[in-house]
Formats: C-alpha cells, sequence, structure tokens
C-alpha cells in the first residue's frame, strides 16, 4: 500500500496488484470501488450528477450513466470480465435544502441513477452507505481489496494521517450489504 492515488471529482484511477485509491468530498456525489478480484484490479470512479445530458460530452466520468459504462470500458480492456467486477457505493448525501428549484435531492437521484446503470449493466453491488447529510472520504486498499469510508466532520485527512487512520480500521467500516436483485 505504498501508493496514494488521488481520485478528484469527477475523475477515475485504476490501480493493479496494489495501491490506495482515495477520493474526497462525496457530498451529493458518489464514490464507486469497482474490483476484479481474480486480476487484483480496481478502480475509484467519483461522479458528480446523475446522467449526462451535456452535448459533445466533455468529461465521461462527471456522470453516473457514462463514468460506470467507460470504467467497465477501461477495466475490460486491461483483462477484466464484467461477470467478476463487483461494486461499492458511498456518497449520495442530502446536503442542501433546495427549495422552489426543479432539481430536487441530487444525492438520492445519483443514487438511483447509480442502481439503475450497475443494474443494466449486470454488475454486482455489493455494499453501500449511502445517503443523509454528512459528506464522506472513500478509501480503496486495492492489494487487500478493502473499502473504507469516512464520514467527514471537519476533520482533514489530507493531512498525512490517512496511513495511520487506515490502520486502526477493520474490514467492512459500516457497508450496509446489498441485498441480490433480480436483474430482469
Amino acid at each position: 500500500m505504498n501508493d496514494k492515488i488521488t481520485v478528484g471529482i469527477a475523475d477515475m484511477k485504476m490501480a493493479k496488484g496494489s495501491g490506495l485509491l482515495i477520493t474526497y468530498a462525496l457530498g451529493s456525489c458518489i464514490g464507486l470501488c469497482f474490483q476484479d478480484p481474480a486480476l487484483h484490479l480496481g478502480a475509484l470512479l467519483h461522479i458528480m450528477l446523475p446522467m449526462n445530458m451535456e452535448a459533445g460530452r466533455k468529461n465521461a466520468f462527471k456522470y453516473a450513466d457514462t463514468g460506470i459504462r467507460e470504467t467497465l470500458r477501461q477495466m475490460t480492456s486491461q483483462g477484466a470480465l464484467k461477470s467478476r467486477i463487483t461494486v461499492k457505493i458511498a456518497g449520495g448525501a442530502k446536503m442542501f435544502e433546495v427549495k422552489g428549484g426543479g432539481l430536487g435531492n441530487i444525492g438520492q437521484r445519483n443514487i438511483e441513477s447509480v442502481h439503475t446503470i450497475l443494474r443494466q449493466e449486470g454488475v454486482r453491488l455489493t455494499a453501500e452507505n449511502v445517503g443523509g447529510t454528512v459528506a464522506r472520504t472513500l478509501l480503496f486498499d486495492v492489494a487487500g481489496r478493502i473499502s473504507f469510508f469516512k464520514r467527514d466532520r471537519g476533520q482533514n485527512l489530507r493531512d498525512g494521517s490517512v496511513r495511520k487512520w487506515l490502520i486502526r480500521k477493520t474490514a467492512g467500516s459500516c457497508w450496509s450489504p446489498v441485498p441480490m436483485r433480480s436483474r430482469s
């Protein structure tokens, strides 16, 4: 776990064999940890919005629909099989009260879009920690195939405390298992 790779907003990074993928500021955004355990290949995607409505899309990773599909495309180009890939998600908080706006709860719309796209792509969602009103930081140890989230309550994990924080944590870290759903 020597390589710490930061994933920005509307970004995706992959690591094979080892590496610590980390993303910050998951408010209404959603972080998705993809893994193909047979290849020890992992990816962390940080999406902002549910659907790409932008003409001439400049950044596929900004949206759940195009971001998930592009991540799967890049993973399969590295030898991953969609049938082996599993995903954990975190984020989708309701960060702001929007009155009179037509946008509604972006966090909830992101959650619903991610669930729909993963189901359409036939990718198994194994755990999630979504909703609420607090932002999260998401860490994914590709070598150990362990992902963690931390609710951000004013603590800054950018100060070099990531390794100490990870050492104190145990596998699982309050993930909610996702029941198997029919793929119809």
